[in-house]
């Protein structure tokens, strides 16, 4: 059976785990989605192949292979990546992972989001660290050997990344449309904000609709409309592996019109039906 389409990340970090690691490729035409989204887990990307754009609170960069980013919890991203073979390792994991005396000093460093270069001799280290993490992780996700790969990656990562955010570059957090979008990106990080109407969302922000609109289309790509769809079938993918919640129950909670509509919304969108993909995500 065909895996889950993997866009941006993993929707979750199993029960009882505080960090995962998986690989991601995708030949040249295969299709690619990713839209303006946040979650729960700090995460690194570190790139094999890769050609566009990563968006994040401290600017918008240009990405190229062997290169990193870091995105903490709860903070907006988004990539915009052109037409050819591309690849990655996504490591995701609890912020309370950085509580871990041997990583306490990075604490700090890993509050804002980052996009790291590091010189040829230090990729060749990185990737091949990745690639004995991934198959301990598969083989034995909660080895002492696993954790301290871990522990030993951020560590590398941390101490010998440069950050490749120019001095000119205007951070995204810092710009004056953007800020008038705070109030309703602070609700959509809620569950009030499933059910948040374009109206709604507009006079949250004390703006009218159509300013809204222009404003949050031209930081997010897309209408608000659509953002709202996709973002209840991102939190439906999250229930579906997190929870034993019934799709008519998802589907609901979410407040899609019906069971139905929800089913067709989501396998539009993955490729899958909802029960599939929790299937797929069993047999991990």
């Amino acid at each position: 059976m065909k895996q889950p389409t993997i866009y941006c990340e993993p929707f979750c970090i199993k029960d009882g785990y505080d960090f995962e690691i998986h690989h991601v490729s995708y030949l040249q035409h295969d299709s690619y989605s990713c839209f303006m989204h946040f979650h729960q887990v700090h995460e690194f990307i570190f790139f094999e192949q890769i050609d566009g754009t990563y968006f994040y609170h401290q600017g918008e960069s240009t990405l190229s292979d062997f290169e990193a980013v870091f995105t903490p919890a709860m903070e907006t991203h988004d990539f915009a990546l052109n037409p050819r073979p591309k690849s990655w390792y996504i490591v995701q994991f609890m912020p309370e992972r950085l509580n871990d005396p041997a990583l306490q000093e990075f604490f700090d460093l890993l509050k804002t989001g980052l996009h790291l270069t590091f010189s040829v001799e230090l990729q060749k280290r990185i990737h091949k660290l990745l690639a004995w993490m991934l198959s301990e992780f598969n083989e034995n996700p909660k080895s002492k050997t696993c954790k301290q790969l871990f522990n030993s990656l951020i560590t590398m990562v941390c101490e010998y990344g440069k950050s490749s955010l120019s001095n000119q570059q205007k951070p995204l957090s810092g710009s004056a449309s953007f800020k008038k979008l705070t109030p309703v990106v602070n609700e959509l990080k809620t569950k009030n904000g499933l059910n948040l109407s374009l109206e709604q969302a507009a006079a949250l922000c004390y703006l009218s609709p159509s300013y809204f609109s222009r404003v949050f289309k031209k930081h997010f790509r897309v209408p608000y409309s659509d953002y709202l769809i996709q973002h209840k079938l991102y939190n439906a993918a999250r229930l579906l592996g997190q929870s034993d919640a019934s799709v008519t129950d998802i589907s609901y909670d979410l407040s899609f019109s019906s069971p139905s509509y929800f089913i067709k919304q989501f396998k539009h969108h993955f490729k899958v039906t909802p029960h599939q993909y929790r299937q797929q995500l069993r047999l991990k």
